[in-house]
Protein backbone atom coordinates (compact mmCIF):
# COMPACT_ATOMS: atom_id res chain seq x y z
CA UNK A 1 0.00 0.00 0.00
CA UNK A 2 1.48 3.30 -1.05
CA UNK A 3 0.93 6.59 0.78
CA UNK A 4 -0.42 9.61 -1.09
CA UNK A 5 0.00 12.96 0.66
CA UNK A 6 -3.35 14.81 1.02
CA UNK A 7 -1.90 17.99 -0.52
CA UNK A 8 -5.23 19.22 -1.86
CA UNK A 9 -6.87 19.08 1.58
CA UNK A 10 -3.89 20.82 3.19
CA UNK A 11 -3.95 23.64 0.65
CA UNK A 12 -7.74 24.01 1.09
CA UNK A 13 -7.21 24.45 4.84
CA UNK A 14 -4.38 26.93 4.35
CA UNK A 15 -6.34 29.01 1.87
CA UNK A 16 -9.82 29.02 3.38
CA UNK A 17 -9.36 28.36 7.12
CA UNK A 18 -5.82 29.42 8.09
CA UNK A 19 -5.93 32.41 5.66
CA UNK A 20 -2.41 31.82 4.33
CA UNK A 21 -2.58 34.95 2.19
CA UNK A 22 -2.87 36.97 5.43
CA UNK A 23 0.07 35.06 6.93
CA UNK A 24 2.02 36.01 3.79
CA UNK A 25 1.44 39.69 4.64
CA UNK A 26 3.38 39.30 7.91
CA UNK A 27 6.94 40.68 8.00
CA UNK A 28 9.40 38.00 6.86
CA UNK A 29 6.77 35.79 5.20
CA UNK A 30 6.19 37.88 2.05
CA UNK A 31 7.08 34.99 -0.27
CA UNK A 32 5.06 32.41 1.60
CA UNK A 33 1.75 32.58 -0.25
CA UNK A 34 -0.29 29.76 -1.80
CA UNK A 35 2.02 29.35 -4.77
CA UNK A 36 4.97 28.72 -2.46
CA UNK A 37 2.88 26.38 -0.29
CA UNK A 38 1.85 24.35 -3.36
CA UNK A 39 5.45 24.04 -4.59
CA UNK A 40 6.81 23.09 -1.14
CA UNK A 41 4.06 20.54 -0.44
CA UNK A 42 4.45 18.92 -3.86
CA UNK A 43 8.19 18.49 -3.33
CA UNK A 44 7.67 17.26 0.22
CA UNK A 45 5.10 14.73 -1.02
CA UNK A 46 7.50 13.43 -3.66
CA UNK A 47 10.35 12.74 -1.21
CA UNK A 48 8.09 11.15 1.37
CA UNK A 49 6.00 9.04 -1.01
CA UNK A 50 9.00 7.73 -2.96
CA UNK A 51 11.79 7.46 -0.38
CA UNK A 52 10.60 7.59 3.24
CA UNK A 53 7.16 5.88 3.19
CA UNK A 54 8.52 2.60 1.72
CA UNK A 55 10.79 2.27 4.80
CA UNK A 56 7.89 2.32 7.29
CA UNK A 57 7.05 -1.39 7.10
CA UNK A 58 10.75 -2.27 6.99
CA UNK A 59 11.33 -0.31 10.22
CA UNK A 60 8.64 -2.32 12.01
CA UNK A 61 10.12 -5.65 10.88
CA UNK A 62 13.79 -4.66 11.29
CA UNK A 63 13.93 -2.11 14.12
CA UNK A 64 17.01 -0.19 15.26
CA UNK A 65 19.36 -2.48 17.18
CA UNK A 66 21.95 -2.00 19.89
CA UNK A 67 25.34 -3.63 20.26
CA UNK A 68 28.50 -2.57 22.16
CA UNK A 69 27.22 0.95 22.84
CA UNK A 70 26.30 1.55 19.18
CA UNK A 71 22.85 1.83 17.63
CA UNK A 72 22.35 0.77 14.02
CA UNK A 73 19.16 2.12 12.47
CA UNK A 74 16.86 0.25 10.07
CA UNK A 75 18.47 -0.44 6.66
CA UNK A 76 17.76 2.55 4.38
CA UNK A 77 17.17 5.07 7.18
CA UNK A 78 20.66 6.60 7.00
CA UNK A 79 20.43 7.18 3.23
CA UNK A 80 16.87 8.55 3.51
CA UNK A 81 17.99 10.95 6.26
CA UNK A 82 20.78 12.25 4.01
CA UNK A 83 18.21 13.00 1.28
CA UNK A 84 15.91 14.63 3.83
CA UNK A 85 18.74 16.82 5.14
CA UNK A 86 20.18 17.71 1.74
CA UNK A 87 16.72 18.79 0.58
CA UNK A 88 16.71 21.43 3.34
CA UNK A 89 13.68 19.92 5.11
CA UNK A 90 15.12 20.18 8.64
CA UNK A 91 15.42 23.94 8.28
CA UNK A 92 11.99 24.57 6.78
CA UNK A 93 10.65 26.71 9.63
CA UNK A 94 13.98 27.91 11.04
CA UNK A 95 15.63 31.30 10.38
CA UNK A 96 17.52 31.92 7.15
CA UNK A 97 20.35 33.47 9.25
CA UNK A 98 21.30 29.94 10.34
CA UNK A 99 20.71 28.24 6.98
CA UNK A 100 16.98 27.59 7.32
CA UNK A 101 14.16 28.39 4.87
CA UNK A 102 12.30 30.71 7.27
CA UNK A 103 8.84 29.50 6.20
CA UNK A 104 5.76 29.98 8.41
CA UNK A 105 4.52 27.19 10.66
CA UNK A 106 1.32 27.18 8.60
CA UNK A 107 3.28 25.58 5.74
CA UNK A 108 5.79 23.73 7.92
CA UNK A 109 3.11 21.90 9.90
CA UNK A 110 1.66 20.38 6.72
CA UNK A 111 5.13 19.11 5.76
CA UNK A 112 5.50 17.67 9.27
CA UNK A 113 2.25 15.76 8.76
CA UNK A 114 3.42 14.35 5.42
CA UNK A 115 6.73 13.19 6.94
CA UNK A 116 4.98 11.53 9.90
CA UNK A 117 2.39 9.82 7.70
CA UNK A 118 5.21 8.44 5.59
CA UNK A 119 7.14 7.08 8.56
CA UNK A 120 6.44 7.95 12.19
CA UNK A 121 9.62 6.32 13.53
CA UNK A 122 11.84 8.14 11.03
CA UNK A 123 10.12 11.50 11.63
CA UNK A 124 10.90 11.46 15.35
CA UNK A 125 14.55 12.33 14.75
CA UNK A 126 13.80 15.62 12.94
CA UNK A 127 11.00 16.38 15.44
CA UNK A 128 13.40 16.30 18.42
CA UNK A 129 16.02 18.25 16.48
CA UNK A 130 13.42 20.95 15.76
CA UNK A 131 12.73 21.24 19.49
CA UNK A 132 16.45 21.54 20.30
CA UNK A 133 16.91 24.25 17.65
CA UNK A 134 13.88 26.12 19.03
CA UNK A 135 15.24 26.02 22.60
CA UNK A 136 18.69 27.29 21.57
CA UNK A 137 17.19 30.04 19.39
CA UNK A 138 15.30 31.28 22.45
CA UNK A 139 17.71 30.69 25.32
CA UNK A 140 21.18 29.99 23.85
CA UNK A 141 23.91 32.64 23.69
CA UNK A 142 25.34 33.82 20.36
CA UNK A 143 28.29 31.43 20.47
CA UNK A 144 26.02 28.44 21.21
CA UNK A 145 23.66 29.39 18.40
CA UNK A 146 26.52 29.76 15.93
CA UNK A 147 28.13 26.48 17.00
CA UNK A 148 25.11 24.19 17.06
CA UNK A 149 22.13 25.53 15.10
CA UNK A 150 23.57 25.59 11.54
CA UNK A 151 24.84 22.01 11.90
CA UNK A 152 21.45 20.82 13.17
CA UNK A 153 19.62 22.65 10.39
CA UNK A 154 21.93 21.08 7.79
CA UNK A 155 21.23 17.63 9.27
CA UNK A 156 24.93 16.99 9.94
CA UNK A 157 24.03 16.85 13.65
CA UNK A 158 20.74 15.99 15.38
CA UNK A 159 19.25 17.05 18.72
CA UNK A 160 17.57 15.39 21.70
CA UNK A 161 15.76 16.41 24.85
CA UNK A 162 16.74 14.67 28.11
CA UNK A 163 14.15 15.08 30.86
CA UNK A 164 13.04 11.71 32.14
CA UNK A 165 14.90 9.65 34.73
CA UNK A 166 14.00 6.25 36.23
CA UNK A 167 12.47 7.92 39.32
CA UNK A 168 11.29 11.14 37.56
CA UNK A 169 8.72 10.57 34.84
CA UNK A 170 6.41 13.52 34.39
CA UNK A 171 7.32 14.94 37.83
CA UNK A 172 10.48 16.87 36.98
CA UNK A 173 10.84 18.08 40.57
CA UNK A 174 12.41 14.65 41.16
CA UNK A 175 15.26 15.11 38.64
CA UNK A 176 18.54 13.98 40.23
CA UNK A 177 21.10 14.34 37.41
CA UNK A 178 23.74 16.68 38.82
CA UNK A 179 25.96 19.36 37.31
CA UNK A 180 29.24 20.32 38.98
CA UNK A 181 30.65 23.75 38.00
CA UNK A 182 34.25 23.70 36.67
CA UNK A 183 36.86 26.52 36.84
CA UNK A 184 36.68 27.01 33.04
CA UNK A 185 32.93 27.81 33.11
CA UNK A 186 31.82 24.35 31.92
CA UNK A 187 30.01 21.79 34.09
CA UNK A 188 30.48 18.08 34.68
CA UNK A 189 27.24 16.15 34.28
CA UNK A 190 26.48 12.90 36.16
CA UNK A 191 23.28 10.85 35.97
CA UNK A 192 20.97 8.55 34.01
CA UNK A 193 18.33 9.62 31.50
CA UNK A 194 15.74 7.23 30.07
CA UNK A 195 13.30 7.27 27.12
CA UNK A 196 15.64 9.45 25.01
CA UNK A 197 14.36 9.38 21.43
CA UNK A 198 17.26 9.02 18.97
CA UNK A 199 19.62 9.38 21.95
CA UNK A 200 22.07 7.25 19.97
CA UNK A 201 22.03 6.44 16.24
CA UNK A 202 24.14 6.26 13.09
CA UNK A 203 22.37 8.84 10.88
CA UNK A 204 24.42 11.92 11.82
CA UNK A 205 28.00 12.56 12.93
CA UNK A 206 27.11 14.28 16.21
CA UNK A 207 24.16 14.37 18.63
CA UNK A 208 23.42 17.51 20.65
CA UNK A 209 21.80 16.48 23.92
CA UNK A 210 19.84 19.12 25.83
CA UNK A 211 19.89 17.88 29.41
CA UNK A 212 18.03 18.92 32.57
CA UNK A 213 20.26 18.71 35.67
CA UNK A 214 20.76 20.29 39.10
CA UNK A 215 23.78 22.46 39.79
CA UNK A 216 25.43 21.55 43.10
CA UNK A 217 23.65 23.49 45.87
CA UNK A 218 20.63 24.41 43.72
CA UNK A 219 17.19 24.75 45.38
CA UNK A 220 15.01 21.66 45.71
CA UNK A 221 12.14 20.95 43.31
CA UNK A 222 11.57 22.44 39.87
CA UNK A 223 13.13 25.77 40.92
CA UNK A 224 16.60 24.20 40.99
CA UNK A 225 16.73 22.74 37.48
CA UNK A 226 19.15 24.03 34.82
CA UNK A 227 19.52 23.22 31.13
CA UNK A 228 22.80 22.07 29.55
CA UNK A 229 24.12 21.31 26.10
CA UNK A 230 26.01 18.01 26.28
CA UNK A 231 27.23 17.01 22.80
CA UNK A 232 28.12 13.39 22.02
CA UNK A 233 31.39 14.69 20.55
CA UNK A 234 32.92 17.89 21.89
CA UNK A 235 33.23 20.70 19.35
CA UNK A 236 36.60 22.37 18.70
CA UNK A 237 36.97 26.14 18.37
CA UNK A 238 37.07 25.82 14.56
CA UNK A 239 33.77 23.87 14.55
CA UNK A 240 35.36 20.47 13.89
CA UNK A 241 34.54 17.49 16.11
CA UNK A 242 36.85 16.76 19.02
CA UNK A 243 36.97 14.11 21.73
CA UNK A 244 34.09 11.75 22.59
CA UNK A 245 32.16 13.15 25.55
CA UNK A 246 31.35 11.04 28.60
CA UNK A 247 27.78 10.24 27.59
CA UNK A 248 27.04 6.68 26.56
CA UNK A 249 24.03 4.67 25.46
CA UNK A 250 23.74 1.59 27.69
CA UNK A 251 20.60 0.08 26.12
CA UNK A 252 17.57 0.79 23.96
CA UNK A 253 13.97 -0.15 24.76
CA UNK A 254 11.88 -2.92 23.17
CA UNK A 255 8.60 -1.20 22.40
CA UNK A 256 5.02 -1.88 21.33
CA UNK A 257 5.30 0.46 18.34
CA UNK A 258 7.57 3.05 16.66
CA UNK A 259 10.12 0.25 16.74
CA UNK A 260 12.57 1.80 14.28
CA UNK A 261 13.00 4.85 16.51
CA UNK A 262 15.72 4.05 19.06
CA UNK A 263 14.60 4.95 22.59
CA UNK A 264 17.85 5.15 24.54
CA UNK A 265 19.00 4.89 28.13
CA UNK A 266 21.87 7.38 28.40
CA UNK A 267 24.50 7.31 31.13
CA UNK A 268 26.31 10.58 31.88
CA UNK A 269 29.60 10.78 33.73
CA UNK A 270 30.63 7.17 34.30
CA UNK A 271 34.20 8.02 33.22
CA UNK A 272 34.90 11.24 35.08
CA UNK A 273 31.98 13.46 34.05
CA UNK A 274 30.31 14.53 30.80
CA UNK A 275 31.21 18.09 29.81
CA UNK A 276 28.14 20.30 29.63
CA UNK A 277 27.54 23.94 28.74
CA UNK A 278 24.90 25.95 30.59
CA UNK A 279 22.06 27.29 28.46
CA UNK A 280 20.86 30.70 29.68
CA UNK A 281 20.90 31.12 33.46
CA UNK A 282 21.16 28.57 36.26
CA UNK A 283 17.85 27.33 37.72
CA UNK A 284 15.80 28.43 34.69
CA UNK A 285 16.12 25.12 32.86
CA UNK A 286 12.50 24.07 33.09
CA UNK A 287 11.36 27.35 31.55
CA UNK A 288 13.72 26.79 28.58
CA UNK A 289 12.85 23.13 28.23
CA UNK A 290 9.18 24.08 27.97
CA UNK A 291 10.02 25.90 24.74
CA UNK A 292 11.08 22.54 23.34
CA UNK A 293 8.16 20.85 25.01
CA UNK A 294 5.53 23.17 23.54
CA UNK A 295 7.02 22.86 20.04
CA UNK A 296 7.04 19.09 20.51
CA UNK A 297 3.47 18.95 21.90
CA UNK A 298 2.06 20.61 18.80
CA UNK A 299 4.19 18.32 16.62
CA UNK A 300 2.95 15.20 18.43
CA UNK A 301 -0.63 16.29 17.74
CA UNK A 302 0.32 16.48 14.08
CA UNK A 303 1.78 12.96 14.40
CA UNK A 304 -1.68 11.80 15.51
CA UNK A 305 -3.27 13.35 12.42
CA UNK A 306 -0.53 11.82 10.27
CA UNK A 307 -0.91 8.24 11.45
CA UNK A 308 -4.71 8.58 11.26
CA UNK A 309 -4.43 9.67 7.62
CA UNK A 310 -2.20 6.70 6.80
CA UNK A 311 -4.61 4.27 8.51
CA UNK A 312 -7.57 5.82 6.65
CA UNK A 313 -5.90 5.49 3.26
CA UNK A 314 -5.06 1.84 3.93
CA UNK A 315 -8.61 1.06 5.13
CA UNK A 316 -10.19 2.67 2.04
CA UNK A 317 -7.92 0.63 -0.22
CA UNK A 318 -8.83 -2.60 1.55
CA UNK A 319 -12.55 -1.76 1.56
CA UNK A 320 -12.45 -1.25 -2.22
CA UNK A 321 -10.66 -4.57 -2.81
CA UNK A 322 -12.25 -6.94 -0.30
CA UNK A 323 -15.30 -8.79 -1.74
CA UNK A 324 -17.73 -9.93 0.95
CA UNK A 325 -21.55 -10.29 1.13
CA UNK A 326 -24.32 -8.82 -0.99
CA UNK A 327 -25.45 -5.23 -0.29
CA UNK A 328 -28.41 -5.06 2.11
CA UNK A 329 -30.47 -2.92 -0.30
CA UNK A 330 -30.49 -5.64 -2.98
CA UNK A 331 -28.74 -3.37 -5.48
CA UNK A 332 -26.39 -6.22 -6.50
CA UNK A 333 -27.16 -9.94 -6.64
CA UNK A 334 -23.54 -10.98 -6.10
CA UNK A 335 -21.04 -10.35 -3.30
CA UNK A 336 -19.70 -6.78 -3.44
CA UNK A 337 -16.62 -5.00 -2.17
CA UNK A 338 -17.21 -4.12 1.47
CA UNK A 339 -17.16 -0.36 0.78
CA UNK A 340 -20.80 -0.86 -0.36
CA UNK A 341 -21.91 -1.80 3.16
CA UNK A 342 -23.38 0.99 5.34
CA UNK A 343 -21.40 0.15 8.47
CA UNK A 344 -18.10 0.06 6.59
CA UNK A 345 -18.99 3.47 5.17
CA UNK A 346 -19.74 4.65 8.73
CA UNK A 347 -16.30 3.53 9.88
CA UNK A 348 -14.52 5.10 6.91
CA UNK A 349 -16.46 8.35 7.32
CA UNK A 350 -15.61 8.46 11.03
CA UNK A 351 -11.93 8.00 10.19
CA UNK A 352 -12.06 10.63 7.47
CA UNK A 353 -14.06 13.23 9.41
CA UNK A 354 -11.93 12.96 12.55
CA UNK A 355 -8.69 13.22 10.56
CA UNK A 356 -9.85 16.18 8.44
CA UNK A 357 -11.29 17.97 11.47
CA UNK A 358 -8.06 17.71 13.44
CA UNK A 359 -5.98 18.68 10.40
CA UNK A 360 -8.08 21.82 9.99
CA UNK A 361 -7.77 22.66 13.70
CA UNK A 362 -3.97 22.22 13.59
CA UNK A 363 -3.69 24.39 10.47
CA UNK A 364 -5.63 27.24 12.08
CA UNK A 365 -3.53 26.94 15.26
CA UNK A 366 -0.32 27.14 13.17
CA UNK A 367 -1.51 30.37 11.53
CA UNK A 368 -2.21 31.81 15.00
CA UNK A 369 1.36 30.89 16.02
CA UNK A 370 2.74 32.72 12.98
CA UNK A 371 0.69 35.83 13.78
CA UNK A 372 1.64 35.65 17.48
CA UNK A 373 5.32 35.77 16.53
CA UNK A 374 5.33 38.03 13.48
CA UNK A 375 2.35 40.39 13.54
CA UNK A 376 3.41 44.08 13.74
CA UNK A 377 0.51 44.95 16.10
CA UNK A 378 1.21 43.96 19.76
CA UNK A 379 -2.50 43.50 20.49
CA UNK A 380 -2.92 41.11 17.55
CA UNK A 381 0.17 39.20 18.71
CA UNK A 382 -1.29 38.89 22.20
CA UNK A 383 -4.70 37.65 20.99
CA UNK A 384 -3.14 35.11 18.64
CA UNK A 385 -0.79 33.91 21.38
CA UNK A 386 -3.71 33.31 23.75
CA UNK A 387 -5.61 31.44 21.03
CA UNK A 388 -2.57 29.32 20.10
CA UNK A 389 -1.81 28.45 23.73
CA UNK A 390 -5.42 27.35 24.25
CA UNK A 391 -5.17 25.17 21.15
CA UNK A 392 -1.88 23.38 21.96
CA UNK A 393 -3.30 20.90 24.53
CA UNK A 394 -6.23 20.28 22.16
CA UNK A 395 -4.05 19.66 19.11
CA UNK A 396 -1.84 17.39 21.22
CA UNK A 397 -4.46 15.69 23.38
CA UNK A 398 -7.51 15.41 21.12
CA UNK A 399 -5.65 14.62 17.90
CA UNK A 400 -3.69 11.79 19.51
CA UNK A 401 -6.72 10.28 21.26
CA UNK A 402 -8.48 10.62 17.89
CA UNK A 403 -5.63 8.69 16.23
CA UNK A 404 -6.30 5.72 18.52
CA UNK A 405 -9.94 5.65 17.48
CA UNK A 406 -9.06 5.98 13.80
CA UNK A 407 -6.26 3.38 13.75
CA UNK A 408 -8.47 0.98 15.74
CA UNK A 409 -11.23 1.44 13.17
CA UNK A 410 -8.61 0.82 10.48
CA UNK A 411 -7.97 -2.62 11.98
CA UNK A 412 -11.75 -3.20 12.25
CA UNK A 413 -12.34 -2.39 8.56
CA UNK A 414 -9.80 -5.10 7.72
CA UNK A 415 -11.70 -7.58 9.91
CA UNK A 416 -9.66 -10.65 10.89
CA UNK A 417 -6.96 -9.65 8.40
CA UNK A 418 -6.40 -6.48 10.41
CA UNK A 419 -5.25 -8.59 13.36
CA UNK A 420 -2.59 -10.21 11.18
CA UNK A 421 0.65 -8.22 11.13
CA UNK A 422 1.31 -8.85 7.43
CA UNK A 423 -1.51 -6.56 6.31
CA UNK A 424 0.15 -3.59 8.04
CA UNK A 425 -3.03 -2.13 9.61
CA UNK A 426 -1.93 -3.19 13.10
CA UNK A 427 1.34 -1.23 12.87
CA UNK A 428 -0.53 2.09 12.74
CA UNK A 429 -2.57 1.10 15.80
CA UNK A 430 0.55 0.10 17.75
CA UNK A 431 2.52 3.16 16.63
CA UNK A 432 -0.33 5.52 17.58
CA UNK A 433 -0.52 4.43 21.23
CA UNK A 434 2.65 6.26 22.31
CA UNK A 435 1.26 9.57 21.03
CA UNK A 436 -1.18 9.89 23.93
CA UNK A 437 1.71 9.32 26.36
CA UNK A 438 4.93 11.08 25.40
CA UNK A 439 5.47 14.85 25.64
CA UNK A 440 2.88 14.84 28.42
CA UNK A 441 0.03 12.32 28.70
CA UNK A 442 -3.54 13.22 27.79
CA UNK A 443 -4.22 13.89 31.49
CA UNK A 444 -1.29 16.33 31.65
CA UNK A 445 -2.63 18.16 28.58
CA UNK A 446 -6.08 18.19 30.21
CA UNK A 447 -4.72 19.56 33.49
CA UNK A 448 -2.99 22.33 31.52
CA UNK A 449 -6.24 23.10 29.69
CA UNK A 450 -8.23 23.25 32.95
CA UNK A 451 -5.72 25.07 35.15
CA UNK A 452 -3.60 27.39 33.01
CA UNK A 453 -5.87 27.85 30.02
CA UNK A 454 -9.39 28.01 31.52
CA UNK A 455 -9.51 28.53 35.29
CA UNK A 456 -6.64 31.03 35.44
CA UNK A 457 -8.46 33.72 33.40
CA UNK A 458 -11.95 32.75 34.59
CA UNK A 459 -12.74 31.23 31.19
CA UNK A 460 -12.23 34.49 29.28
CA UNK A 461 -10.14 33.00 26.43
CA UNK A 462 -12.53 30.07 26.10
CA UNK A 463 -15.53 32.41 25.95
CA UNK A 464 -13.85 34.64 23.36
CA UNK A 465 -13.38 31.58 21.14
CA UNK A 466 -17.04 30.62 21.73
CA UNK A 467 -18.02 34.05 20.38
CA UNK A 468 -16.11 33.33 17.17
CA UNK A 469 -17.95 30.00 16.90
CA UNK A 470 -21.24 31.85 17.33
CA UNK A 471 -20.29 34.08 14.38
CA UNK A 472 -19.79 30.92 12.27
CA UNK A 473 -23.25 29.72 13.34
CA UNK A 474 -24.69 32.98 11.99
CA UNK A 475 -22.92 32.39 8.66
CA UNK A 476 -24.34 28.87 8.49
CA UNK A 477 -27.81 30.30 9.14
CA UNK A 478 -27.30 32.88 6.40
CA UNK A 479 -26.18 30.19 3.94
CA UNK A 480 -29.57 28.55 4.33
CA UNK A 481 -28.58 25.26 2.66
CA UNK A 482 -29.90 22.06 4.25
CA UNK A 483 -26.36 20.94 5.16
CA UNK A 484 -25.42 24.32 6.64
CA UNK A 485 -28.58 24.47 8.77
CA UNK A 486 -28.05 20.92 10.05
CA UNK A 487 -24.45 21.70 10.98
CA UNK A 488 -25.49 24.95 12.68
CA UNK A 489 -27.93 23.06 14.90
CA UNK A 490 -25.22 20.64 16.07
CA UNK A 491 -22.58 23.34 16.46
CA UNK A 492 -24.90 25.50 18.55
CA UNK A 493 -25.68 22.61 20.93
CA UNK A 494 -21.98 21.77 21.21
CA UNK A 495 -21.03 25.39 21.95
CA UNK A 496 -23.74 25.64 24.64
CA UNK A 497 -22.36 22.48 26.30
CA UNK A 498 -18.82 23.91 26.11
CA UNK A 499 -19.87 27.19 27.79
CA UNK A 500 -21.68 25.24 30.51
CA UNK A 501 -18.45 23.35 31.27
CA UNK A 502 -16.32 26.52 31.17
CA UNK A 503 -18.64 28.13 33.74
CA UNK A 504 -18.48 24.98 35.89
CA UNK A 505 -14.66 25.06 35.83
CA UNK A 506 -14.41 28.78 36.51
CA UNK A 507 -16.92 28.48 39.37
CA UNK A 508 -15.46 25.41 41.11
CA UNK A 509 -11.70 25.64 40.45
CA UNK A 510 -10.85 26.85 43.96
CA UNK A 511 -13.73 25.39 45.94
CA UNK A 512 -13.65 21.81 44.59
CA UNK A 513 -10.54 21.08 42.49
CA UNK A 514 -11.10 17.30 42.61
CA UNK A 515 -14.48 17.71 40.91
CA UNK A 516 -12.88 19.81 38.15
CA UNK A 517 -9.95 17.50 37.51
CA UNK A 518 -12.14 14.39 37.61
CA UNK A 519 -13.61 15.69 34.34
CA UNK A 520 -10.45 17.21 32.87
CA UNK A 521 -9.85 14.67 30.09
CA UNK A 522 -13.54 14.76 29.16
CA UNK A 523 -13.23 18.55 28.95
CA UNK A 524 -10.20 18.25 26.68
CA UNK A 525 -12.09 15.81 24.44
CA UNK A 526 -15.15 18.07 24.40
CA UNK A 527 -13.14 21.20 23.58
CA UNK A 528 -10.99 19.46 20.95
CA UNK A 529 -14.05 17.96 19.30
CA UNK A 530 -15.75 21.38 19.25
CA UNK A 531 -12.71 23.20 17.78
CA UNK A 532 -12.30 20.58 15.05
CA UNK A 533 -16.05 20.63 14.38
CA UNK A 534 -16.03 24.43 14.19
CA UNK A 535 -13.29 24.27 11.54
CA UNK A 536 -15.31 21.66 9.62
CA UNK A 537 -18.28 24.04 9.71
CA UNK A 538 -16.08 26.82 8.30
CA UNK A 539 -14.83 24.34 5.69
CA UNK A 540 -18.40 23.59 4.68
CA UNK A 541 -19.07 27.30 4.09
CA UNK A 542 -15.87 27.67 2.06
CA UNK A 543 -16.67 24.55 0.01
CA UNK A 544 -20.18 25.85 -0.73
CA UNK A 545 -18.69 29.10 -2.05
CA UNK A 546 -16.14 27.23 -4.17
CA UNK A 547 -18.81 24.89 -5.50
CA UNK A 548 -20.97 27.86 -6.53
CA UNK A 549 -17.94 29.21 -8.41
CA UNK A 550 -17.48 25.86 -10.20
CA UNK A 551 -14.19 25.04 -8.45
CA UNK A 552 -13.32 21.32 -8.21
CA UNK A 553 -16.90 20.05 -7.67
CA UNK A 554 -15.96 16.50 -6.58
CA UNK A 555 -13.58 17.69 -3.86
CA UNK A 556 -15.94 20.41 -2.59
CA UNK A 557 -18.94 18.07 -2.50
CA UNK A 558 -16.90 15.52 -0.52
CA UNK A 559 -15.84 18.25 1.93
CA UNK A 560 -19.47 19.29 2.47
CA UNK A 561 -20.53 15.67 3.04
CA UNK A 562 -17.65 15.10 5.48
CA UNK A 563 -18.54 18.26 7.44
CA UNK A 564 -22.15 17.11 7.65
CA UNK A 565 -21.04 13.69 8.92
CA UNK A 566 -18.78 15.34 11.52
CA UNK A 567 -21.67 17.41 12.82
CA UNK A 568 -24.19 14.55 13.01
CA UNK A 569 -21.91 11.79 14.27
CA UNK A 570 -19.03 13.44 16.14
CA UNK A 571 -20.21 16.82 17.46
CA UNK A 572 -23.20 14.97 18.91
CA UNK A 573 -20.88 13.27 21.42
CA UNK A 574 -20.39 16.61 23.19
CA UNK A 575 -23.58 16.93 25.30
CA UNK A 576 -22.84 13.56 26.91
CA UNK A 577 -19.35 14.70 27.87
CA UNK A 578 -20.84 17.88 29.31
CA UNK A 579 -23.10 15.81 31.59
CA UNK A 580 -20.21 13.59 32.69
CA UNK A 581 -18.09 16.63 33.60
CA UNK A 582 -20.67 18.85 35.29
CA UNK A 583 -22.69 16.11 37.02
CA UNK A 584 -20.37 13.10 37.14
CA UNK A 585 -17.54 13.91 39.58
CA UNK A 586 -19.06 12.01 42.48
CA UNK A 587 -18.82 8.73 40.55
CA UNK A 588 -15.10 9.32 39.97
CA UNK A 589 -14.08 10.49 43.42
CA UNK A 590 -16.57 8.56 45.57
CA UNK A 591 -14.92 5.14 45.70
CA UNK A 592 -12.87 4.38 48.80
CA UNK A 593 -9.25 3.76 47.82
CA UNK A 594 -9.08 0.37 49.48
CA UNK A 595 -12.16 -0.74 47.50
CA UNK A 596 -10.22 -0.69 44.22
Amino acid sequence: MTYKAPVKDMLFNMQHLAQLEQVAQLPGFEDAGLETAQAVLDECAKLNEDVIAPLNWEGDKNPSWFKDGQVTTTPGFKQAFRQFAEGGWQGLQHPADFGGQGLPKTIGAACTEILNSANLSFALCPLLTDGAIEALLTAGNDAQKATYIPKMISGEWTGTMNLTEPQAGSDLALVRTRAEPQPDGTYKIFGTKIFITYGEHDMAENIVHLVLARVTGAPEGVKGISLFIVPKFLVNADGSLGARNDVHCVSIEHKMGIKASPTAVLQYGDHGGAIGYLVGEENRGLEYMFIMMNAARYAVGVQGIAVAERAYQKAVQYARDRIQSRPVDGSMNTAASIIHHPDVKRMLMTMRALTEGCRAMASVAAAAYDAAHHHPDPQARKQNQAFYEFMVPLVKGYSTEMSLEVTSLGVQVHGGMGFIEETGAAQYYRDAKILTIYEGTTAIQANDLVGRKTARDGGQTAKAIAQQIEATEAELQASGSAHALAVRKRLQAARAAFLSVVDFIAGHAKADPNAIYAGSVNYLMLAGNLMAGWQMARALLAAERQLAAGEDPAFMQAKITTARFYADHILTRIPGWRDAIVEGAVGVTGMALDAF
